[in-house]
């Protein structure tokens, strides 16, 4: 290879581009592996991110194609019998300006936390080119049926993905978590589902992320014929036993005997699995989807990792190709070894540094997602592609817009208020964008750039220098990757979901009731109530600081609150006034003796525990809520909400009627000490306070029953 010093710079700058696109291809779609384990808390931000790296280089390095297609997805029509010096000039630039472009608006995306495709972000590149080059050479290049089939795409998988995910979780939900019993359920019927779930990762593994193995393994005279194992390009068979079959009976039966030792395993760990008990609810089931959610996700990543890795390389094949021959062209290019090192390790460190920004939208910010759904998504998305990329479619579709789709559905089985739309229109409207975006940018780095050595090293820095002044310019509130990485510790360190929030203030006013019945009990005693009081204070503080914190939270978007943020900020002020009120009974016990009454003092100790009864049944129906929430809102677990709201509202009322008698007691005995009497009314409307608010504030919850 005799390359000319300007040639040489040429391609470094080349080199260059081509690592930013793999960086950033890291970094946006990762959250196609990921993003819904994160959500699910299955994996933490910091776990999911290393797994992710693993997996995407391994696939990247180990899965992809030896040989690359020099025009990428079948764009360009190009006739390489009577390509020109001339053309393959242009093309290399024209190649090098769609990978800057691509990677700009990826780098845009991603800082914005918008999951957008790098496959139709680089094919918008090479339109762009496409439409110079048709001008300058005269001809018709751009294959618009493809172009067709990728806005096809923006509506077919994300559709298709979130209705298999939709049934899919419609039938854990329906099979296992409406059950009397579903962590026994689960047991025996997870192994039984996780049979098709590994059949066709199974064949989606070969068909996707083994294309290079296969490819090597014959030109190396491993196997007589790869589509042996791997579906035929065209003219294929529904028989899988016929030479030209769609579904090749090898690859069949490798998949089957996948899914029966791993669902055998699976079964042979839950056998002995101890599940908590039943006051862990539906979370015992959802430890089971753990398990099969991560496994999914390693195999996205590692696919995505072998099929994407082509989008960055791929191009920079063919510049090297073009530069290395002294101008040739040709319809396939050998991909360097360390040209896949480049492309890999490019990905691997775009995951590690800013994969967590699109991560948190979509395992956060479209819908609540637990492992059960997060199982259904990746399932649904896995499958789907599998469908899209079979030849006898051979759809370009996206993985980013297939998972979006897929978590939508999920997300959809709880209602359409369990979804956000105003964080999935602003994701698809960057989906159509990114076509359009990215041509633009290609057509004015390449018509800058002229095709020429010298102009295109004077327009590459620039483009850099302008994409990290945008970057510099909308630093503020930045969060560092050490900072959105320090979740190191267990699942339980990851960020909370609403309902979690909610419950862990309901258990705060629980305890200020505590405290606040211990002080009632000592005053009708006749005993020292400072120390109690003081407690009561406490607690209630410590309410409010966990109230203050929620809503700090939710100001800053810490938390997604896809059931609506100014809802949930209702049910919390609702709830603090339960707490409030409990802090003011106790403070009512310091200015004055309470009525001298054995008879009413025993009355007051009665209501106190009255009130307390209904406190501690309000704080099990928020508990409840959690549960309702995690499990995909059932309709056992609505009714078994509906059953504790009735308690609720039955113990309020029990607490009225205890309220009703020992008022009248106190003033047909009290004249004789009227101030003292009056005193122990407020203290009893005070604690009727307290009741009545746990019932208005569980009343408000009646409208999820019938979600």
């Amino acid at each position: 290879m005799d390359l000319t010093g300007i040639m040489w710079l040429v391609l470094i700058v080349s080199l260059i581009v081509c690592a930013y696109m793999a960086w950033n291809i890291g970094a946006n779609d990762v959250a196609n592996a990921m993003g819904t384990s994160v959500g699910s808390r299955a994996l933490t931000l910091k776990q999911a991110v290393i797994i992710a790296a693993i997996f995407e280089f391994a696939g990247a390095f180990f899965a992809g194609d030896a040989v690359t297609d020099t025009v990428r997805k079948g764009i360009l029509s190009v006739d390489f019998e009577t390509v020109t010096d001339k053309f393959a000039n242009d093309l290399m630039y024209g190649f090098i300006a769609a990978m800057m472009a691509a990677a700009i608006w990826l780098t845009v995306a991603t800082r914005l936390g918008l999951p957008v495709s790098t496959t139709h972000s680089i094919i918008g590149g090479i339109v762009g080119v496409g439409l110079v080059l048709q001008v300058q050479h005269e001809t018709s290049l751009i294959d618009w049926e493809v172009i067709s089939k990728v806005v096809m795409s923006w509506i077919a998988s994300p559709l298709m993905g979130a209705i298999l995910a939709f049934v899919t979780f419609w039938i854990v939900r329906e099979t296992i978590l409406e059950s009397e019993n579903p962590e026994e359920r689960s047991r025996w019927l997870a192994p039984i589902m996780a049979i098709p779930t590994f059949f066709i990762l199974g064949i989606a593994l070969q068909f996707k992320a083994l294309k290079g193995f296969f490819s090597r393994a014959e030109s190396n005279g491993w196997i007589d014929d790869k589509y042996d194992w791997l579906p035929v390009k065209e003219g294929g068979t529904w028989n899988p036993i016929a030479e030209n079959a769609w579904f090749p009976i090898n690859s069949i039966i490798l998949a089957l005997i996948i899914a029966i030792i791993a669902s055998s395993i699976l079964a042979y760990v839950l056998r002995n699995y101890d599940f908590k008990g039943e006051k862990e609810g539906f979370h015992g089931v959802e430890r089971v989807f753990v398990w099969l959610q991560v496994i999914t996700a390693a195999y996205v990543a590692f696919a995505h990792g072998a099929n994407d890795r082509s989008n960055a390389i791929g191009p920079m094949a063919a510049v090297y190709q073009i530069i290395s021959s002294g101008g040739e062209l040709a319809e396939t290019a050998e991909v360097p070894v360390w040209l896949v090192l480049l492309g890999s390790a490019g990905i691997a460190i775009g995951v590690m540094t800013w994969g967590w920004r699109v991560m948190d939208t979509i395992g956060r910010k479209i819908t609540d997602i637990t492992p059960t759904r997060g199982f259904a998504a990746e399932f649904g998305a896995a499958t789907t592609i599998l469908i899209f990329s079979m030849p006898f479619l051979a759809v370009p579709v996206s993985t980013t817009h297939t998972l979006v789709g897929a978590v939508v559905g999920v997300g959809l089985a709880g209602g359409a208020k369990a979804v956000d739309f105003r964080v999935f229109g602003k994701i698809f409207a960057s989906w159509i964008a990114s076509l359009p975006a990215a041509g633009f940018g290609s057509i004015v780095i390449y018509v800058a750039s002229g095709s020429n050595p010298i102009n295109l090293l004077v327009v590459i820095p620039i483009a850099f220098a302008a994409t990290i002044y945008v970057i510099w310019s909308t630093r503020e509130n930045e969060i560092h990757v050490e900072d959105a990485l320090s979740d190191a510790g267990s699942v339980d360190s990851s960020a909370p979901t609403p309902f979690e929030l909610l419950h862990t203030h309901a258990m705060a006013v629980e305890e200020t009731v505590g405290h606040m019945l211990k002080a009632v009990n000592s005053a009708a005693n006749g005993l020292d109530t400072s120390q109690e009081i003081k407690l009561t204070v406490e607690a209630e503080l410590r309410a409010d600081e966990i109230k203050n914190d929620i809503r700090r939270r939710l100001g800053s978007g810490q938390v997604s609150v896809i059931q609506g943020r100014d809802s949930l900020l209702k049910m919390i002020s609702r709830q603090d006034r339960i707490a409030d009120y409990a802090q003011n009974v106790a403070e009512q016990l310091s200015f004055r003796t309470l009525f001298d009454d054995e008879k009413s003092r025993e009355m007051l100790k009665e209501m106190a525990t009255a009130v307390s009864k209904t406190v501690s049944v309000y704080e099990d129906t928020i508990s409840q809520l959690k549960d309702v929430a995690l499990s995909g809102y059932t309709k056992a677990g609505r009714d078994r909400l509906g059953e504790l709201i009735d308690e609720v509202n039955l113990a309020e009322h029990q607490a009225d009627i205890i309220e009703s008698k020992a008022a009248a007691y106190v003033f047909s005995h009290g004249e004789d000490a009227p101030l003292a009497a009056v005193h122990m009314y407020r203290v009893l409307q005070r604690l009727d306070d307290v009741a009545n608010a746990c019932e208005k504030s569980a009343n408000t919850l009646i409208p999820i029953i019938y979600n």
